[in-house]
């Protein structure tokens, strides 16, 4: 496993209108910041119980802003990874050589989200194998080998198989002991698949995985439609244009999650069809607003805190995953480091308990705010 560190000149201001096809969008590394940011923010609750309910998952069907984040990011790989390509491309690169580039990266980031669980014990009967990391690797890597070999009307094509096929395995194909088209956390498709694959490897032992195998098949959809909005976002445009398009793709995006809803309830757990379309509406809301204050009216201000987050995004997200662990599996006497500290300050400082979980959820982000800005201070940023 190795990355590499690379120094580059600080992002150039932001100016009104961006040309047609121009390079880096500085609104997307400020999307892709609120994101990780919203990522550490909902992953780290000070005692795991006391938490207020935007901050936490739907227990099952339906959504919550903490379900948003995931698919938010996945979205963000597929914009990113048009521009991405492009610049390579521009310097030279061969499609053979930009795959190997993909390949190298999926390794590292799946490995990293090995490493995340498996740390401290490296126990490989029972360590958790699918994850975060690891999905954001395999939709990175399925993806991209759809961009570089194929063209827009396979892609659309595969969308769309991908939902209507996910959907169909979903409700048709029985599950041992329920049937078929069961719902429930283990009445269905995902869960039995995995259960009977990687059985001791699940996030809920020997039952249930939210990262599972099958359910990996329509969030490569979600990644699928970052890449269009890329391609769009890369046109030739004007753009008031290109915002009016991703409002319109917005709408479009809620209203066909919100009807296939009746028939396919919007799930992140079981990442259905209808959740896919539902979040990718969600995200080219959030975009085109990013993308209209940033780039088009130059309000750039509000945003450099989100700006220092998304220049090294992988690499502080794994930073703060590690702490979390580091300070849950680590202990002082009988306690664990986490424990000790939030009973130690937190608590006796907030006499809510509430307050007292998001004070702690939000020095994580700040702490690793410190870590963005150290790196950005130096020029420095982390290429996996």
């Amino acid at each position: 496993m190795s990355t590499t560190v690379v120094q580059s000149a600080k992002s150039e201001s932001v100016k009104p209108a961006p040309p047609a096809g121009a390079g880096r969008l500085t609104s997307l590394d400020v999307f892709r910041g609120m994101t990780i940011a919203a990522m550490i923010l909902v992953n780290n609750s000070g005692d795991g119980r006391h938490t207020y309910w935007p901050l936490q998952h739907a227990a099952w069907n339906g959504w919550t802003p903490t379900d948003l984040i995931f698919p938010f990011f996945l979205f963000i790989v597929g914009v990113s990874m048009v521009f991405s390509f492009v610049a390579r491309r521009a310097r030279g690169q061969t499609r053979k050589q930009l795959l190997l580039h993909v390949l190298k990266r999926s390794a590292i980031i799946f490995a990293l989200g090995i490493f995340l669980y498996a740390y401290p014990k490296f126990d490989w009967h029972t360590a958790r194998i699918p994850g975060v990391l690891q999905r954001i690797a395999v939709v990175y890597l399925l993806a991209s080998i759809l961009v570089l070999f194929t063209g827009r009307v396979v892609r659309m094509v595969v969308i769309a198989a991908l939902l209507i096929g996910y959907w169909l395995l979903m409700k048709y194909v029985p599950v041992p002991g329920y049937g078929p088209g069961v719902l429930t956390m283990d009445g269905n498709l995902v869960g039995y698949i995995d259960r009977s694959l990687i059985y001791n490897h699940l996030w809920i032992a020997h039952r249930f995985d939210p990262e599972g195998i099958l359910s990996t098949i329509p969030s490569i959809a979600t990644c699928l439609l970052g890449v269009f909005t890329g391609e769009w976002m890369r046109s030739e445009h004007t753009a008031l244009p290109k915002v009016r398009g991703l409002l319109m793709g917005a709408a479009a995006g809620l209203v066909a999650g919100e009807l296939w809803n009746f028939w396919f309830p919007i799930n992140k757990m079981i990442w259905t069809s209808s959740y896919v379309l539902f979040t990718a509406g969600f995200a080219l809301l959030v975009f085109a607003i990013c993308y209209s204050a940033i780039d088009v009216r130059g309000w750039r201000a509000w945003g450099v805190p989100f700006l220092i987050f998304g220049l090294n995004p992988i690499a502080i997200y794994f930073i703060a995953s590690f702490a979390e662990t580091v300070l849950n599996v680590h202990h002082i006497g009988n306690e664990s480091i986490r424990h000790v500290l939030f009973s130690k300050f937190f608590t006796p400082t907030f006499s809510n308990p509430y307050i007292a979980s998001l004070a702690w959820s939000v020095s994580f982000v700040l702490v690793s705010f410190l870590i963005a800005w150290l790196l950005y201070r130096r020029r420095i940023f982390i290429r996996i």
